[in-house]
């Protein structure tokens, strides 16, 4: 184990610095801090707004200060620390609780990790199942394991945990949606779609005996917002995150090499494949311009059909085909509708004739969506049954 002289010149070679956002805790953070300060001086105190003595504390500690008179929210504490810390220089920052929850004598295992270079968010996981862990922690951090896997695809023991090592060029002065408990959440989940990893080192947790417990986190209201937030990142991961990234995906390779991964070799079946374009192709036509790809994606997703396929077939909006594909959707809505237009006027125009032009195209391009569609998709059913064997 590295003497304590030793972890203050990893601290300081590493350019890493502890953060510790306060609120309310004045009969407890001193002894934090006096152990803190046995590990490193790169220590900076969030004071997030408190209304008992905390600045006096914290004024006979010996360490940077931010504060401000009103009470934010973690998340919003977490971010001054960060901005602040980029000010100084520091590139790591390792973030703990102020009640004496966590144990600074873990400090050692987040510089180990940063020394690997690793590009991640580093959690410290707490062994969620010791004795006196609270119920309701537990649960709720079981719940939030789920969420943050489905979202980022990452399993993680300890995705609540407020010991933890941020690498603060990634994270910091970055507009964020949350501002309080949820934030730590959110930095996460944002993190890993940026390019981020996530990894875990194993942390000592104390819990207090109830009667002293020290604690802001207000279940029925906080547990509320992190099921806003986690509603409002699979919207995000569905509509967004997973186009963009198999758009990416799709752009790293050659149309051969993708024709022959996602569907020559491909163990959908040949009907869901003909499916997946039929969806493609509608949805490309659709009238949801702009949208096209994300709304595809997130039916593929929900559907279960192939995604890459259903990507490649929306494309078919591509500039030099919207003309024509403008025009029959236009043709076919006159059809449907009975008015027999073919061709658009720009002489006498009024609101009522651009509103019942935009009608036609509308009605048009529904249907002329789905029957190109149709077609589209039994032509490609007929040719993978010839070229795919055996699907």
């Amino acid at each position: 184990m590295d003497s304590k002289d030793q972890i203050k010149n990893k601290f300081n070679e590493l350019n890493c610095c502890v953060i510790v956002p306060t609120y309310n805790n004045a009969s407890v953070i001193s002894p934090v801090l006096t152990k803190l300060k046995s590990y490193t001086n790169n220590i900076i105190v969030v004071n997030d707004g408190s209304t008992d003595n905390t600045l006096s504390v914290l004024a006979n500690c010996g360490v940077q200060i931010v504060s401000y008179a009103k009470n934010r929210g973690k998340g919003i504490a977490l971010q001054q620390g960060f901005s602040y810390a980029i000010s100084k220089g520091f590139k790591y920052a390792i973030t703990i609780d102020s009640d004496g929850q966590h144990n600074p004598d873990d400090l050692i295992l987040f510089l180990n990790k940063i020394e690997e270079g690793s590009r991640a968010i580093i959690l410290g996981a707490r062994n969620m199942e010791q004795e006196g862990v609270p119920a309701k922690s537990s649960f709720g951090n079981k719940f939030s394991n789920f969420w943050f896997w489905f979202e980022t695809g990452y399993k993680v023991p300890d995705t609540q945990t407020g010991y933890r090592c941020y690498p603060l060029k990634y994270v910091a002065n970055k507009k964020y949606f949350t501002n309080k408990y949820e934030f730590e959440i959110e930095v996460m989940v944002r993190g890993v779609w940026s390019g981020l990893s996530i990894e875990s080192v194993p942390v000592s947790v104390y819990y207090a005996p109830k009667e002293e417990r020290i604690s802001h986190f207000r279940p029925f209201k906080d547990f509320t917002r992190i099921s806003i937030l986690n509603t409002f990142l699979v919207f995000i991961l569905l509509l967004y995150i997973k186009p963009r990234n198999l758009y990416r995906l799709i752009r790293r390779k050659s149309f051969k090499d993708f024709l022959k991964e996602n569907v020559l070799q491909s163990t959908d079946s040949n009907v869901k494949m003909a499916l997946s374009v039929t969806l493609g192709i509608f949805m490309g036509i659709a009238p949801v311009w702009g949208w096209q790809m994300m709304i595809a994606l997130f039916f593929a997703h929900v559907l279960k059909l192939n995604k890459a396929v259903t990507l490649i077939a929306s494309n078919i909006s591509l500039p030099p085909v919207i003309p024509f594909l403008l025009y029959f959707s236009y043709v076919t809505g006159g059809y449907i509708l009975g008015t027999g237009k073919t061709t658009l006027s720009l002489s006498n125009i009024s609101f009522e004739k651009v509103y019942t032009d935009l009608f036609q195209y509308l009605v048009g391009s529904l249907a002329f969506g789905a029957m190109l569609a149709v077609v589209v998709g039994a032509i490609s059913f007929l040719l993978l049954k010839i070229f795919r064997r055996g699907f």
